[in-house]
């Protein structure tokens, strides 16, 4: 595997970036490594593991060295989907395999319900599609709130009612908007309001991705083998209960991961979780 080689990919509203760890002699299908928001970055120790095979990352449109070239203030799954479509099609690789980590998930699944024929394996990793849970009422009041929170006091009052509810194992009580506000210091996060309404968390995905409602005729008739991950230590959480859920639907059973929800990282943004077995896993569930 080679270093990674940067490009860019114009579509429209947003100017992409994407990184190819090319690995010319390789008899693998290609990589492509994904999250949402999570940019590229976090994802270079999970490439690391993969150095016989050609592995491309990316920003998603809005995060990291993505940024949009439009005023629009949300970004839906569908858009990303259609990135994901143009950026197979730009590096020619499909079909290939793609990891798709929480809101990536989300995205790699709407992307196989419109173009299977790109996609040979989707191991879709903790989507936080929370339209499917039992408790989808107080979980969508509560990411409407966090988005309303975020565009009227600011980052660190939206991202502490965040960092809060996917602490919560099990289902969300229906009065859990009742609840006093948690205090951003006491997650470190800012308390004074700088003005931004850019984030890519709580401001564009925070509406769109736990509201997404999946096409589970067109991926259950898709030819792309399609594997739910979840994480052993987060499989009560939010996202791993709304994984859970999606993969009965798509009369699956959820692979589990060690760690958590991002259980592959390996100091990326401070965070580390078990990325060895993390990567141990997704090789068997790619090589099966």
């Amino acid at each position: 595997m080679t270093e990674p080689k940067t490009d860019t990919l114009p579509a429209p509203g947003a100017l992409l970036r994407y990184d190819v760890r090319a690995a010319d002699s390789s008899s693998h299908p290609v990589l492509l490594i994904i999250g949402s928001p999570m940019p590229a970055a976090g994802f270079a120790t999970l490439a690391g593991h993969f150095t016989d095979r050609t592995v491309v990352t990316y920003d998603p449109r809005g995060s990291g060295r993505s940024p949009r070239t439009d005023d629009a203030m949300q970004t839906t799954p569908e858009e990303h989907a259609d990135d994901l479509h143009r950026l197979i099609t730009a590096v020619g690789a499909g079909p290939l395999d793609i990891f798709a980590s929480s809101g990536g998930a989300v995205n790699a699944l709407a992307l196989v319900a419109r173009h299977p024929e790109q996609v040979s394996t989707l191991v879709a990793h903790e989507p936080p599609s929370f339209t499917e849970l039992p408790d989808r009422e107080p979980v969508l009041a509560a990411c409407a709130d966090m988005y309303q929170t975020y565009h009227r006091d600011g980052f660190g009052p939206a991202m502490a009612k965040f960092i809060a509810i996917v602490s919560v194992p099990g289902p969300i009580p229906a009065d859990y908007l009742d609840r006093p506000a948690p205090d951003p210091a006491a997650y470190g996060l800012p308390t004074q309001d700088d003005g931004t309404r850019t984030d890519p968390l709580v401001g564009q995905n925070m509406l769109s991705c736990p509201n997404y409602q999946h096409d589970f005729d067109a991926l259950r008739a898709a030819p792309t083998r399609i594997v739910i991950g979840v994480g052993e230590e987060s499989a009560q959480m939010l996202p791993g209960r709304a994984a859970a859920v999606i993969a009965e639907r798509l009369g699956t059973e959820p692979a589990v991961f060690p760690g958590g929800h991002d259980g592959f990282l390996g100091g990326e943004f401070g965070r580390t979780g078990q990325p060895d077995g993390f990567a141990a896993i997704l090789r068997i569930i790619l090589d099966a």
